[in-house]
């Protein structure tokens, strides 16, 4: 399994649309759905700073994720922009895989 993890500082007015993008079955997921390979989007809020959460993205494979990506570049650019507004900060946190 190849998983993408990004860490985010979400702004408190926008929480319940920031949920409703980057949740389970949020906008990203749609989007990824669309896209061999893709497995599930997981949504993690940190317990001790409820404004920080991660986004775990899983994909089968590493090429099914650079293939996909390619794939909706310009979609995914679209909605990256529209969710600026949701968050005081992002960072990507890296590729894993579970073995």
């Amino acid at each position: 399994m190849f998983v993408v993890v990004w860490e985010f500082t979400v702004d408190p007015a926008h929480r319940a649309d920031f949920d409703r993008a980057y949740g389970t079955d949020g906008d990203w997921a749609r989007l990824f759905r669309r896209c061999a390979g893709y497995v599930a989007t997981e949504l993690l809020y940190d317990a001790e700073q409820p404004e920080r959460c991660l986004t775990l993205d899983y994909w089968r494979l590493p090429d099914h994720y650079v293939a996909g990506m390619a794939r909706i570049a310009a979609d995914y650019q679209a909605l990256d922009a529209r969710c600026a507004a949701l968050t005081l900060s992002e960072r990507s946190l890296g590729n894993f895989v579970s073995e």
